[in-house]
């Protein structure tokens, strides 16, 4: 029988409930349990495809084309599995499958309300997975705080599971204890409170997670118990690390995955975890250092930096890094800052590499081909991403060619369309359909022989996850080409370039990819562009 736990937050929004369940799961999974996850948002969105980066951070892709939260990027990365539409839930998405439901007749005529079809629904979805995945053990988290009114139907099939399948469910609390600065003490009242939230929706948490600054200690804990009805020994200290690739060996000191076994009447299959371990030890001991400069636009919300516009961007370079021992220094670059003063582009010496992410927009665009040009002639390392690749093949036009007015046509579009709409995108586009119409999810790559690319990939046909709406225009390729710069990777079917770079010979890496490498990628096995991205960084 399928085991499901749902993992909830408390006290406040991003404390971590996202690599608190992909950190159970690879605990599980190195027990020899098969395990899946779950994500489900709270908002009306279908899906995350339409969402502003800056506001809620990186939109992630999977295989089959799914736009989701960047929490399903987490899962992946730790479980080393990937995922799909059956592994994320919305509340539109709930909506507007049980809306389409009815409209067919499927309930008989009946009275169609919020309970208990909403939390049946949202049952339902997670049965398909446990059908699908054959999973030992279904992870559910529930996106936002406990006590909000946006997630009460989702606590109510967690709920309702329970009541049905009282041996099977879990729960799991991620809760944050405050050290206010005024009085150094650590603070439990907030974590009572949010444990009286969940009471108050029929649910008693079976684990707490304590979110901290420092490991949280014998004393609170005991409080914590007392007045949250939970065993001591299931109080987990999750104090601030140094990498969240450390959290699954730090719950482990508290003998979290033996605890949930327990409570599931079973016992480990295998004790495993070696490879996770060995990571975490580069990942404690380098011996070198890379400095990688990120040139976007997305990092910026007032006065604070959000990373998470750009999160499997990073996690991906911290694989690599990791690969060669090496400790990654990332510093966020703003595009705009270079339109404006182009004098400051010598800073870009200083970074053993340049990285030019995935955006939409015409603002900073300028300042990042500015970027790519001084990379392409100091033979800093580059490494373009969609975007990226497409404002690297625009500058080489540029200043290579000779083609002085090329450009995309997202930004001018009297310009020398360089980068063109893709054509079934401009009938969408007319339609103004623009949720999940991209060219989404995994497309093959014939890559060329010879090519840093395909050496790096080890083999003639690759999958790759895509995100876009703009190609390299064709009509364009011969005359780049006799300019140098090689076409190393082309959609067979639809004759697409893929990737673009310079030969080793005239730059030591110098790759633009139209699709998001950074998707693929996982701490334990490295994408192979990053590896060789990173390879020519520390040389």
């Amino acid at each position: 029988m399928t085991k499901y736990i749902f993992i909830m937050g408390g006290v406040m929004s991003g404390i971590g409930k996202g690599i608190t369940t992909a950190s159970i799961g690879r605990i599980l999974k190195d027990k020899g349990f098969i395990v899946s996850a779950i994500k489900i948002d709270p908002y009306i969105n279908v899906d995350a495809g339409t969402m502003n980066p800056v506001e809620h951070g990186e939109v992630f892709v999977c295989d089959d084309g799914l736009e989701c939260d960047q929490d399903l990027g987490n899962y992946e990365r730790f479980l080393g599995q990937s995922l799909s539409t059956d592994n994320y839930i919305t509340t539109g998405s709930i909506y507007l499958s049980l809306i389409q439901r009815e409209r067919k007749m499927e309930f008989g005529g009946k009275c169609v309300e919020v309970v208990p079809h909403i939390p049946e629904e949202v049952i339902a979805k997670i049965k398909r997975l446990e059908k699908k995945a054959k999973a030992d053990f279904i992870l559910i988290e529930i996106g936002g705080t406990v006590g909000e009114y946006q997630n009460l139907l989702f606590l109510e099939a967690a709920r309702m599971l329970k009541l049905r399948q009282p041996n099977d469910v879990l729960s799991v609390l991620v809760s944050y204890l405050p050290i206010p600065n005024t009085i150094g003490e650590m603070k439990t009242k907030p974590t009572q409170y949010a444990v009286r939230s969940l009471n108050s929706a029929g649910i008693q948490p079976d684990f707490i997670i304590a979110r901290a600054a420092v490991p949280v200690d014998g004393p609170r804990k005991k409080k914590m118990s007392i007045f949250c009805g939970v065993d001591e020994k299931d109080i987990i200290s999750a104090p601030d690390i140094k990498s969240i690739y450390e959290v699954p060996v730090n719950f482990e000191k508290d003998d979290l995955g033996n605890r949930i076994l327990k409570k599931c009447n079973l016992r480990a299959k295998k004790s495993n975890g070696l490879d996770w371990k060995r990571l975490v030890s580069n990942i404690h001991n380098p011996k070198t250092q890379v400095k990688i400069g990120i040139v976007g636009k997305y990092f910026k919300t007032g006065d604070f930096t959000l990373m998470d516009s750009y999160i499997s961007v990073i996690e991906a370079i911290k694989h690599a890094s990791f690969h060669f021992k090496a400790k990654p220094e990332i510093t966020w670059l703003s595009a705009e800052i270079f339109e404006e003063n182009p004098k400051l582009l010598v800073e870009l010496k200083k970074f053993d590499g340049i990285i030019v992410p995935g955006g939409f927009g015409n603002r900073g665009v300028e300042g990042k081909i500015l970027a790519i040009e001084y990379a392409r002639k100091n033979k800093i390392p580059f490494f373009g991403l969609c975007l990226g690749m497409q404002l690297a093949t625009i500058e080489f036009a540029r200043n290579v060619c000779g083609i002085k007015n090329a450009n995309s046509m997202e930004f001018d579009e009297k310009c020398e369309s360089v980068i063109d709409m893709m054509l079934e995108q401009k009938r969408l586009l007319k339609e103004n359909r623009y949720g999940g119409t991209m060219r989404l999810g995994a497309y093959n790559c014939k890559l060329k022989p010879g090519t840093i690319s395909r050496k790096a990939y080890g083999s003639e046909i690759i999958s790759e996850r895509h995100r876009h709406r703009y190609e390299l225009n064709n009509k364009y390729k011969e005359i780049l080409e006799k300019s140098g710069l090689v076409v190393s990777g082309v959609n067979p079917e639809k004759d697409l370039v893929e990737i673009v770079e310079l030969p080793r010979s005239v730059h030591p890496f110098f790759v633009g990819t139209q699709f998001h490498p950074e998707f693929k990628s996982n701490p334990l096995t490295p994408h192979p562009l990053f590896r060789e991205f990173i390879r020519a960084c520390i040389k």
